[in-house]
């Protein structure tokens, strides 16, 4: 199973945007440079962050900007204004209803895949853009 990219783009996208604040225009051809994607990812990922209020962008050069601070931000913002799948997992649709496994794996499991996803957005809510910008700045440190 794998999980779209999407999170982790739009993650990538904003944590460049307040990184390089002030310092360079963050256009989607200078955010695809570091992404490493073709800048129509970026756009698209970036109207996403945008509709859900969490980016402005200008028009032409002039780059996004974050509505608000990195530490009001957290990746639970992030995974609902990117992810469109409610579902994390996609249990098959169709199992053999003849089978005690097949007829009930659809509630039984998908009970505990909600749980799960239930807690990933708990953890994802205490987690915000200014602690991973923190832990860049400590990556890089330890790198000098």
């Amino acid at each position: 199973m794998q999980f779209s990219f999407r999170m982790p783009v739009a993650v990538h996208i904003m944590l460049c945007i307040a990184k390089f604040d002030g310092v360079f225009k963050t256009t989607s051809t200078f955010l695809a440079s570091s992404v490493n994607v073709n800048p129509v990812i970026i756009r698209k990922t970036l109207g996403q962050l945008k509709a859900a209020g969490l980016v402005e962008v200008a028009a032409g050069v002039g780059g996004a900007k974050l509505t608000r601070p990195p530490q009001e931000i957290t990746l639970q913002d992030v995974f609902q204004a990117v992810e469109e799948d409610e579902d994390l997992f996609h249990i098959q649709d169709n199992p053999n209803p003849q089978c005690p496994v097949g007829r009930n794996i659809q509630r039984v499991l998908g009970g505990r895949l909600a749980m799960v996803k239930d807690h990933m957005l708990a953890d994802f809510s205490r987690i915000t853009l200014a602690d991973l910008l923190e832990d860049i700045q400590h990556t890089e440190e330890e790198r000098a």
